[in-house]
């Protein structure tokens, strides 16, 4: 069985993608939010956080 060492929990990161019209969306890989913010027109500004 593996050991989480002491750890209660791991938190996640997710990519969020906020186009310039005010869209907001989450993607749980940088590929995936590239991905869209191209399919987008590319003039989207995407970062990490945790949620």
């Amino acid at each position: 069985m593996a050991c989480n060492c002491g750890r209660a929990s791991r938190s996640t990161l997710v990519y969020r993608l906020v186009l310039p019209n005010g869209v907001t969306r989450q993607y749980p890989t940088r590929q995936e939010a590239d991905a869209a913010n191209k399919r987008a027109g590319g003039q989207g500004s995407i970062t990490a956080v945790r949620p």
